[in-house]
C-alpha cells in the first residue's frame, strides 16, 4: 500500500513463472505496468517497451524501524517511492538498481546503481542514502530535489560499520542518527547528523508549487480530483513541522472504472462483468416476499471508498424491482459441516436453501427418514438450520421439500449415522488343513457403527482384499505359520486385529475341559488365554513325552473354559499317538499347576475313548463305511426284535430269563411246594431243546 495516495497499490503477480510487478490507483479493480525510464544514470536509453520489458520492483518491507527495506513511502511525502528492482521481463535478483517517482509511480527514475538505504527527511524536502555494504563506510549522500541530483557527504573520520539508520524524532526533522561499529569487536558508535546548518531559511508560499495527481494522465483517482502542494526543486529552504503538504480535492463524475464486479460476476476479457459459472442471478430474489421489492444488481458495484457521482451512476447501480411470484426452483439440503456422516445421539444441523421462488410464502418439510417429520412455514425463519438426533446407527434418507403455491420441489440427502468402534475380533481356527477353505471372521462392539469397510492382509500376500462384509473365506496353499491381519475403516476411525494360524497337510484337534476350578480364575482375556495355553502345552509334552513341535493348544474365549489341542505327526503315526494321549486325559493325567494351591486336571471334553478328529481326506471313506455299517446293525436288531417268537432259541432263552425273575420275586414257600414248580418248568424247557 502506498502511504499517503488513498486506493493506490503496487502487487508482484507470478505468471507462466514470470513475476511482474503491477501498480493499480482504484484499489485493485484495474492494473498496469510501471513503465521503465526512458535513460539509466549516464543518460544512455534502456529501449524497454511495454508490454514486453517493464519496470519491476521488490516490494519487502522492513519490520526494523532501524533500516529501511526494498521499498519506502511516506504519507508526509505523498508521490515519493523509493524501491529497488530490474528493468527487463521479469522481476530479477541480478543488476538491481534503485529508483525513484516523485509523481505517484506515473515515472520513474534510476538514481544508484547498487541498493542503498533511503531516509526521508523534512517532510520529503531532504532525502538520504546510505550504501548497503558489508564493508565500512564514512559517506552519505544528500538530495533537496526529490532524487534529481545527490550530492556527497562525509559523517565520521573513521570508516563505520553501518547498523541502522534512525530519524530524530521522525521524517519532518533535519536530524537522523546512524549507528554501528568500527571493528567487529568495538562497541556501538552512534553519530548524530543536524543537516539544519545546510540551510539558512525556512520556506515561504514562492518556494511551492502545485501538483495534480493522476493516473497516466487521468486525473481523477477513486472518483476525486487531487491537488497537492509540494516543493519547487530549485528551493532550498527547510518547511519544519508546522507546515504541510496540503491538498485540494474535488469529486469526479463517475464513469465505468469506478465501478468492479459485484459478488457473483466476473470480468471478461472484453472488460464486461458476467455472471460466474457457479453463480444464479436470480438466485438473489429468493429471500422475496411477494408484492415487495428487491435490489437486482446489474453485475457492477461502486469501488469501495470511491466518492465520484453523478455520470454513469445509475446505469450501474442494482435496481429495484418487484419480487417474482414464482414456483420454489433450486433446492439445495446440506448439513452444517458439509459432511455426509454424522455420530449417533449428536445434534446433526440441517440447512435448507432455495435459490428461487418466495420464501416467505414456500412451506418446507424434512423428513428425517428415521419416522419423525417437521414443517416449517417460511424459508428464512430456518436461516439458522434444523437440528436433530438420531437414536440409532443406519443409513437415513432425508428429504426436504419446498411447496408453495405455484408448484413444489424436492431434494433427498442419504445420511450416514456412526457410533465410535471399541473393539475388533479377528475369530480364526488355531489350525487349518492345506488347500481347503478356511472361514475368517471379524466381531466388532459395538455390532452396530455404521457402513464399515474390511481391509483383509492374508498370509505373504502384497494385497490386500476389500470387503464389505465382515467374513471371508481363503485357501492357504503352503505349509508353515501365517499371520492373518484385518483392519475395519468406519467413519474416520480404522481399527485392527491379527491372528496366527498354522497351515498343515494333515492334523488330529480334540475338544479339551478342566476341572471347574479353572472358571474361578478365568477373566476371559485374550492375555490370560495365551498364558494359559502354553502352561496346558508344556504340561502336556510333560506327561505324553510328545515333541512340543508336534502339539499345539488353544484356549478358547467364554466360559466355562475349554481349549482345542491339535496334534501334527506323521499320518501313519496318528492313531498310535492319539490313543496315547486320550488314555493320559481319561486317566486324569494331566494337570497344571494354575498359582499355589490350585491344581487343575485336563481332560477330552467328552471322556471317551474315540479317536482323535481326522480332518483329513484319506479318512473319509473309512468313515463313510462306518457309518454304512451302523446302519446295517441298526437294521438287523430291529429284524430280529420283529420276528423274534419265531426263532426257538431265542424264546427258549426268553423263558428262562422269565422263570428265574419269577423265583427271585415270590415270597418264601416250603421246599416240597417249590419241586414240582420247578420240575414242571423244566419239562416244556427238555421238549423244547429237542424239538
Amino acid at each position: 500500500m502506498v502511504a499517503g495516495i488513498k486506493g493506490m497499490f503496487l502487487a508482484n503477480k507470478k505468471h507462466n513463472e514470470q513475476v511482474k510487478t503491477y501498480i493499480t490507483y482504484n484499489k485493485g479493480r484495474d492494473w498496469r505496468l510501471l513503465q521503465a525510464p526512458s535513460v539509466d544514470l549516464k543518460g544512455n536509453s534502456f529501449h524497454c517497451v511495454l508490454p514486453y520489458c517493464s519496470l519491476h520492483l521488490h516490494l519487502q518491507v522492513s519490520a526494523n524501524p532501524y533500516t529501511s527495506g526494498n521499498i519506502a513511502s511516506k504519507e508526509s511525502a505523498p508521490g515519493i517511492i523509493v524501491a529497488s528492482g530490474s528493468i527487463g521481463t521479469e522481476l530479477s535478483n541480478s543488476n538491481v538498481s534503485m529508483f525513484i517517482t516523485s509523481d505517484a509511480g506515473n515515472t520513474w527514475r534510476e538514481i544508484f546503481k547498487e541498493e542503498y538505504s533511503v531516509l526521508y527527511l523534512d517532510q520529503g524536502g531532504a532525502l538520504v542514502a546510505i550504501r548497503h555494504t558489508p564493508l565500512p563506510i564514512r559517506h552519505l549522500w544528500l538530495s533537496f530535489d526529490e532524487g534529481r541530483v545527490w550530492n556527497k557527504y562525509g559523517f565520521t573520520s573513521s570508516p563505520l560499520f553501518v547498523d541502522g539508520v534512525l530519524g530524530e524524532p521522525g521524517e519532518e526533522t533535519l536530524i537522523m542518527i546512524i549507528f554501528g561499529h568500527i571493528s567487529h569487536r568495538s562497541e556501538w558508535q552512534l553519530v548524530k547528523i543536524d543537516f539544519r546548518s545546510i540551510f539558512n531559511r525556512r520556506c515561504t508560499p514562492g518556494d511551492y508549487q502545485t501538483w495534480h495527481l493522476h493516473n497516466d494522465g487521468d486525473p481523477c483517482l477513486m472518483g476525486v480530483k487531487r491537488i497537492y502542494r509540494k516543493l519547487k526543486p530549485v528551493a532550498r529552504c527547510v518547511m519544519g513541522k508546522n507546515q504541510s503538504v496540503t491538498m485540494i480535492s474535488e469529486p469526479c463524475d463517475c464513469t465505468e472504472s469506478d465501478f468492479e464486479c459485484d459478488y457473483g460476476y466476473e470480468r471478461r476479457s472484453d472488460g464486461k462483468c458476467t455472471p460466474a459459472f457457479w453463480f444464479l442471478p436470480s438466485s438473489v430474489s429468493r429471500s422475496c416476499t411477494t408484492e415487495h421489492t428487491f435490489l437486482n444488481s446489474t453485475g457492477y458495484r461502486k469501488v469501495v471508498s470511491n466518492n465520484c457521482t453523478g455520470g454513469v451512476t445509475d446505469l450501474y447501480t442494482a435496481h429495484k424491482q418487484h419480487c417474482p411470484s414464482q414456483a420454489p426452483r433450486g433446492l439445495h439440503l446440506v448439513t452444517n459441516e458439509g459432511s455426509l456422516s454424522a455420530s449417533l445421539n449428536s445434534n446433526v444441523t440441517f440447512l435448507v436453501f432455495l435459490e428461487e421462488g418466495d420464501g416467505s410464502q414456500t412451506s418446507i418439510m424434512l423428513d428425517f427418514g428415521d419416522g419423525n417429520t417437521i414443517t416449517y412455514s417460511n424459508v428464512s425463519s430456518i436461516d439458522d438450520g434444523i437440528k436433530h438426533m438420531y437414536k440409532n446407527v443406519g443409513i437415513y434418507r432425508v428429504v426436504a421439500t419446498a411447496a408453495n403455491s405455484m408448484g413444489l420441489e424436492t431434494t433427498i440427502l442419504y445420511l450416514h449415522i456412526t457410533c465410535q468402534l471399541e473393539y475388533v475380533h479377528l475369530s480364526v481356527p488355531f489350525v487349518v488343513v492345506k488347500k481347503k477353505e478356511v472361514n475368517l471372521t471379524t466381531v466388532l462392539w459395538p455390532s452396530q457403527v455404521g457402513t464399515v469397510t474390511y481391509i483383509w492382509w492374508l498370509g505373504n500376500n502384497s494385497e490386500p482384499v476389500i470387503t464389505l462384509e465382515g467374513s471371508i473365506t481363503f485357501t492357504f496353499t503352503q505349509e508353515g505359520i501365517n499371520v492373518v491381519t484385518v483392519q475395519v475403516s468406519t467413519g474416520n476411525a480404522i481399527m485392527q486385529d491379527k491372528k496366527t494360524i498354522a497351515v498343515h497337510e494333515y492334523f488330529r484337534s480334540q475338544l479339551l475341559a478342566f476341572s471347574p476350578n479353572l472358571d474361578e480364575h478365568n477373566p476371559d482375556i485374550a492375555e490370560w488365554r495365551l498364558d494359559v495355553s502354553r502352561v496346558i502345552k508344556n504340561s502336556m509334552v510333560q506327561a505324553t513325552g510328545i515333541s512340543e513341535e508336534l502339539l499345539l493348544v488353544t484356549v478358547l474365549p467364554g466360559l466355562p473354559t475349554t481349549a482345542e489341542f491339535y496334534l501334527l505327526p506323521h499320518k501313519y503315526l496318528a492313531e498310535e499317538t492319539s490313543e496315547k494321549v486320550l488314555g493320559l486325559l481319561n486317566q486324569n493325567l494331566v494337570k497344571f499347576t494354575l498359582r499355589p494351591g490350585i491344581q487343575i486336571t485336563v481332560y477330552a471334553a467328552h471322556l471317551s475313548a474315540a479317536p482323535l478328529v481326522d480332518t483329513s481326506e484319506d479318512h473319509s471313506a473309512s468313515a463313510m463305511l462306518m457309518l454304512l455299517s451302523v446302519v446295517v446293525v441298526g437294521l438287523a436288531v430291529f429284524v430280529i426284535y420283529k420276528f423274534k417268537r419265531k426263532i426257538p432259541g431265542l424264546n427258549v432263552y426268553a423263558q428262562m430269563q422269565n422263570e428265574k425273575e419269577q423265583e427271585m420275586t415270590q415270597s418264601p414257600v416250603t421246599p416240597t411246594e417249590m419241586a414240582p414248580k420247578s420240575l414242571t418248568s423244566r419239562e416244556p424247557l427238555d421238549k423244547e431243546l429237542n424239538t
